[in-house]
């Protein structure tokens, strides 16, 4: 298509009047292009967008429409007055700039979500509480175990074979085993546990239990057996109960065939009443001076292990009534140091300087007397003391604090140790089996110092009693013994409060009948004991 020449323009119907025609110059010469030296890399990099954009879908035209932007104008040499009616070949301005500004409102659509997201983010990361982490989780590897008891006769070793250990394993077992406790001492009854991965494969640990509280675990290692000690877990509760004494039976039997403690075992009921009879032992004797009619309260503090055994107790606070007369036990620790005491209703304490009796609930066969019949020597001669029949072998307690002073054997006595105490108290313990002190040692009051016997002139197992002053023997049961410290000045104020706090568990448990509750430890910390 040749351009049209002023001329022809102004003769066209309707063209506006452009004024004298202009001259009419020579026709430009088509000139030869400009060779340009080749960039392969910016070549390459240009085919490498092209497809990339392609890829997007922005619409970038495709080389083969009109007007890419990569499409040489062949009438880039022409003069511009001669493109005017030459749009075939015209770059399209729209069509070149629509790839990039698709290719923009993208990114801006990319930029504005992602600064959404990020507002978001930190919006919620400003408001939302920090939950912190949790610690990591570690699951118990499933285990197959069976449990063993070492009978009479038998050793650890024997138990181990039983188990399914070989030789060697045993061997190296027991070596490790030493480092913890001696195998050659241990009694009959202990319970030995084999763990395993699977039934029947060999024991990755075992586990003795040498006591209710101690248990000894050996692991399997690379270079034999590790041992460790594992202590039993306790809860503490607190557990009231209360009741009348009927005719013919006393404290021990009443208690122990409580039935709302029945869910207790024997030994533990037993317990009860032993710290009942060592707290009241100053004020009465169990053994004969309860009466039908007398009643009882108490609230005991206790550490329960998992089985449901109890590992120790502490007596909180206890009522007894008898022949109309009541008798009142608070524990209270003074100093803080846990070594408390327990005290009457005034402050006073209940303990004495000396206990009332050597040994535990045990029958009198024979009292101080100025006269009576020797089983042995069959003849009449003075009785200074008090026998208590007990089984060969029943600890023996010092009944106050003292020294030692005389361990010896004496062809009357047989085995006997003579105890010195403050004020000029002593105390003798005759017809011994064996002596658990030595002479010169010191001793406080109810520490094992030996075992019933029936040594020297005796016609059966039980323990011989006296008590000296410096004016010669008195009749330990006769005795007006002195009482031991009230509670300090300082810590009168934590007396009252402490006291309130343990009596108001008893008004719970008021008669008829006899009852018994246990409570959460909870319940007594809101109390303030």
């Amino acid at each position: 298509v040749r351009a049209a020449e002023p001329a022809e323009r102004a003769a066209l119907p309707g063209a506006p009047s452009a004024g004298p025609a202009p001259v009419a110059g020579p026709r430009p010469v088509r000139q030869p292009p400009v060779s340009r030296p080749v960039d392969a890399r910016a070549v390459s990099l240009r085919r490498r967008r092209r497809r990339h954009w392609r890829r997007l879908g922005l619409g970038l035209p495709s080389p083969a429409e009109p007007g890419h932007a990569d499409r040489r104008d062949r009438t880039a040499h022409l003069h511009p007055e001669s493109l005017i009616l030459n749009t075939g070949n015209t770059p399209d301005p729209g069509r070149t700039r629509r790839p990039a500004v698709a290719a923009a409102a993208a990114l801006a659509a990319v930029a504005t979500v992602a600064w959404g997201g990020a507002a978001t983010y930190s919006l919620l990361r400003d408001s939302a509480p920090d939950a912190g982490t949790l610690a990591p989780l570690h699951a118990q590897v499933p285990e197959h175990a069976d449990a063993r008891e070492l009978a009479p006769g038998r050793t650890l070793d024997d138990v181990l074979a039983d188990g399914g250990m070989e030789h060697g394993d045993r061997t190296s077992l027991l070596y490790a085993f030493r480092e913890a406790a001696d195998p050659r001492r241990m009694r009959s009854g202990v319970r030995v546990r084999f763990l395993r991965r699977m039934e029947g494969g060999r024991p990755h640990a075992v586990e003795v239990a040498l006591s209710p509280d101690r248990t000894v675990r050996l692991d399997r290692s690379a270079i034999g057996w590790t041992p460790s000690e594992i202590a039993t877990p306790t809860t503490t509760d607190t557990l009231s109960a209360s009741g009348d004494i009927p005719p013919g039976l006393g404290l021990w039997p009443v208690v122990v065939g409580h039935a709302a403690l029945e869910h207790m075992p024997r030994a533990d009921r037993s317990k009860l009443v032993d710290r009942l009879d060592k707290v009241f032992q100053w004020q009465i004797d169990f053994s004969r001076q309860l009466r039908p009619g007398d009643s009882y309260r108490f609230v005991v503090e206790r550490q329960m292990r998992p089985d449901g055994t109890m590992k120790s107790e502490r007596l909180l606070a206890a009522e007894l009534v008898t022949q109309g007369r009541p008798l009142h036990a608070v524990w209270f620790d003074a100093h803080g140091d846990g070594a408390g005491s327990w005290y009457d209703l005034d402050g006073e304490s209940v303990r004495r300087a000396f206990l009332k009796k050597p040994l535990e609930f045990r029958r009198i066969s024979s009292r101080f007397s100025g006269r009576r019949f020797h089983p042995v020597l069959k003849r009449w001669r003075a009785h200074r003391g008090v026998d208590y029949a007990a089984s060969s072998g029943t600890p023996v307690q010092a009944t106050g604090d003292g020294v030692v002073v005389s361990r010896r054997w004496s062809d009357t006595y047989g085995r006997v140790l003579d105890i010195r105490h403050a004020n000029g108290f002593l105390t003798r313990y005759a017809h011994l089996r064996a002596w658990a002190v030595s002479n010169g040692s010191r001793v406080s009051q109810g520490q094992v110092i030996g075992y019933v016997g029936m040594t020297g002139l005796a016609t059966g197992p039980h323990l011989h009693y006296e008590m000296h002053t410096s004016r010669g023997p008195i009749d330990p049961l006769a005795v007006d013994l002195p009482a031991g410290d009230p509670v300090p000045a300082e810590a009168r104020e934590r007396w009252e409060q402490a006291r309130a706090a343990r009596l108001a568990l008893l008004p719970r448990l008021r008669r008829p009948g006899a009852t018994a509750a246990v409570l959460p430890q909870s319940a007594v910390d809101d109390r303030g004991s």
